[in-house]
């Protein structure tokens, strides 16, 4: 199976529907899906690209987790949360544009996605979750902005060096935890506190 054309009867995929298909390249989600469950394309190893309709209101846990062939996604502004391990370990993915309906960022959202060298997070995010962003070794450059009050436990874990742009006020606990690699941060000047 190396790609899905998926009929517009359809108007949800099922946790791990299609995980695990090591040979998948290509899907077709057609604008009848209005979510995609649990681990649905999990471990696609060889899945490139997926584009995602405007009508897909929820993307599940671990929906693209170890996609490590995925370099592009196209995530609708009908999002309004990226889910905990949703692109975990999606080692290709070098950008991803997360809209501003996007209000929380899940536990290990983009971890091991070691090919981010810049990340932007939307003014409309106000929690990022624990390890959201560990393991990711390339990231250099990271915008928080203000609307930003909540960072988990080891979110920035592994990162060697990290520039913050954007307009956050606060350093919180525990947000570079566990960074024994850490070399270098640059903090901007309109932070006031720190942890």
């Amino acid at each position: 199976l190396t790609q899905i054309s998926i009929p517009s009867s359809v108007t949800s995929i099922g946790d791990f529907a299609f995980s695990e298909c090591s040979s998948l390249t290509q899907i077709t989600i057609p604008s009848s899906v209005t979510s995609i469950g649990n681990s649905a394309f999990s471990s696609c190893k060889k899945l490139t690209q997926i584009t995602i309709p405007s009508s897909v209101t929820e993307i599940g846990s671990y929906a693209f987790s170890g996609c490590k062939l995925l370099t592009q996604i196209t995530i609708p502004s009908s999002i309004t949360s990226i889910e905990s391990y949703t692109f975990r370990g999606c080692s290709s993915l070098a950008q991803i544009l997360i809209p501003s309906s996007v209000t929380s960022i899940g536990d290990f959202a983009f971890s091991e996605c070691s090919s981010f060298t810049h990340f932007s997070i939307p003014s409309s995010v106000t929690s990022i979750g624990n390890d959201a962003f560990s393991g990711c070794l390339s990231l250099t450059q990271i915008l928080i902005p203000s609307s930003v009050t909540s960072i988990g436990n080891n979110a920035f874990n592994g990162i060697i060096s990290l520039k913050i742009i954007g307009d956050i006020q606060m350093i919180l606990n525990s947000m570079f935890c566990k960074c024994s690699s850490l070399t270098e941060i640059s903090i901007p000047s309109s932070v006031t506190s720190i942890g």
